[in-house]
């Protein structure tokens, strides 16, 4: 007996003693108001928006608040969540509350946005309630994302309107909040959602890795990280698991698009411009798919995460990578806070990347609504705008981490006496030189094709590549080699808008699987072709 008590009472000290020990927290103190935020952002920025409003909301109503972050993952996952926890409380509310039968049919209508013209009565009816109803998943906000996401939240009708717009109008204006800028749209004009901090794309380089492989000049374009001396040096994220990869990746074609565009049209020989447009569509898209080809053949990997590359540049693992630019500024931060000053460095290709936002909104049902709608306030204020560039201590900037992410206010920029509490006084978004202007007509609606193409291309087929590349480099880039490794013609704007948006678009999963393996056997093929075309040319 007595050995059994003892036994019993080391298992309860086991299972006791973490928590006996443990430092002792402050107790989340009662609050008067609740707030319910499903975010992308990191640690970081809900630390400084926690910390802010808690005190703009006490300021304003005399009254406390308790913000309940839901950090699930990235944009995708969130996207997933909602949908998923949408239908579940939607096939309540119509079973329930209404007494009527779910269905497949019901399912698939009440968030479709385009239902067509001889859709049934029962999925008219199922769209037209969900939208006129107080459906909730729970949660008050959705903060941070591309707005490719925002809008198709907002197409399906989860995102609900602000009053914002009609609160303060002074604030969506050309001078302070455009409604688009260089073809990128900045908010809804439903009010459904609005941009509130601004991201540009580009290229974060170790300037210690690039002397070690005797590259003197650093990479300011998107073309320079085609460079032979970079293969197996360049850390890129897939492109189909990180939107702002995806998103750099469109910026670079529509680059190459612009650039076949100004090209034609100075030699139109009689043709409409409709026809210069439609060329320079075509012949940009391959050139820039063409560039990307060769980045990924000096692709050290292809990672899941968007937040590796950065941290694999700064050790020297890598030489450069391709990021979000907070991720390459708060890298480059990190590094120079331990003494490296200018060892890393982030650069936006010339002409190569526009300046999207990351949107917040308000979500259907949300239970928290007043609040909600002072959060979406403060987050668009000059106070709020403050945290994202201000230097940590800063009057109104940060408490305890540089953000070091653009503020969305255009008149943040024009205050002269703020340039030495910023913390990226010459980064100038509104004022940036050849600027990339974004045509959303060109591939705004072949995002994920061209996602699912670089990843077959690139990702599915890395080794081949990658052995294709380096005898094609070992023989001097021979011509006929060149052209056989860079031989596109199966994934042209065409076969884009016509074979690969089918498959991806078709309800049969398979239809997919097999558009993939048919493409990776004969990109396969291709660069094994390219490989014996160098060898022989040697």
């Amino acid at each position: 007996m007595l050995k059994r008590a003892i036994i019993i009472l080391t298992l309860v000290a086991t299972v006791a003693l973490p928590f006996i020990l443990r430092p002792k927290q402050a107790a989340v103190a009662r609050a008067d108001d609740t707030l319910v935020i499903i975010t992308p952002h990191n640690e970081a920025i809900r630390h400084e928006y926690g910390a802010g409003f808690r005190r703009w909301y006490q300021q304003r109503t005399g009254r406390t608040v308790f913000i309940d972050w839901r950090v699930i993952g990235g944009t995708s996952e969130i996207a997933r969540f909602l949908e998923s926890e949408y239908i579940a409380s939607f096939q309540n509310h119509w079973m329930r509350r209404l007494g009527r039968p779910w269905s497949m049919e019901v399912q698939a209508a009440f968030t479709n946005h385009r239902l067509a013209a001889d859709a049934s009565e029962i999925a008219r009816q199922a769209r037209a309630e969900f939208l006129d109803s107080n459906v909730s998943c729970g949660i008050d906000l959705f903060f941070g994302g591309g707005s490719f996401d925002f809008i198709r939240q907002a197409q399906a009708g989860r995102l609900v309107r602000s009053r914002i717009l009609e609160t303060k109008p002074e604030w969506f204006t050309d001078d302070v909040i455009p409604e688009s800028y260089a073809g990128e749209q900045y908010w809804d004009r439903e009010a459904r959602w609005f941009g509130n901090v601004i991201s540009n794309y580009g290229i974060l380089y170790n300037k210690d890795a690039l002397a070690r492989l005797r590259i003197e000049q650093a990479p300011e374009t998107w073309r320079a990280l085609t460079d032979p001396r970079l293969i197996g040096e360049v850390a890129v994220a897939d492109p189909t698991k990180s939107s702002s990869i995806a998103k750099a990746f469109e910026n670079l074609i529509q680059q190459e698009m612009q650039a076949r565009l100004i090209a034609i049209q100075a030699r139109p020989e009689g043709r409409s411009a409709k026809e210069i447009e439609a060329q320079a569509i075509r012949e940009g898209w391959i050139e820039g798919m063409k560039v990307l080809q060769l980045i990924g053949a000096n692709a050290r990997y292809f990672t899941d995460s968007s937040q590796k590359p950065p941290i694999d540049v700064s050790q020297g693992n890598s030489a450069v990578g391709i990021c979000i630019d907070f991720y390459g500024r708060y890298q480059a931060e990190a590094v120079r806070r331990r003494g490296n000053v200018g060892r890393l460095e982030f650069v936006t290709p010339r002409g190569g990347t526009v300046s999207s936002v990351d949107p917040i909104a308000i979500l259907r049902g949300a239970p928290n609504h007043e609040v909600a709608e002072a959060f979406v306030e403060y987050a668009l204020s000059m106070e709020g705008q403050l945290l994202w560039n201000f230097q940590v201590g800063a009057p109104g900037g940060p408490e305890r981490f540089a953000l070091r992410r653009l503020p969305v206010r255009r008149d943040f920029y024009t205050n002269q006496e703020w340039l030495s509490l910023r913390s990226d006084p010459e980064v100038q978004p509104f004022a940036e030189e050849d600027q990339l202007i974004y045509h959303p007509a060109w591939t705004g609606g072949i995002f994920r094709e061209m996602a699912f193409i670089i990843r077959v291309m690139c990702l599915d087929t890395h080794p081949d590549l990658v052995r294709a590349w380096r005898a094609v480099i070992a023989a001097g880039k021979p011509p006929e080699a060149m052209a056989a490794l860079q031989d596109v013609s199966a994934v042209d704007y065409e076969a884009t808008l016509g074979r690969v948006k089918q498959a991806l678009t078709s309800k049969n999963k398979v239809d997919e699987i097999r558009l993939a393996n048919e493409l990776g056997a004969s990109f396969r093929a291709q660069y094994r072709r390219a490989a014996e075309l160098a060898r022989a040319g040697r």
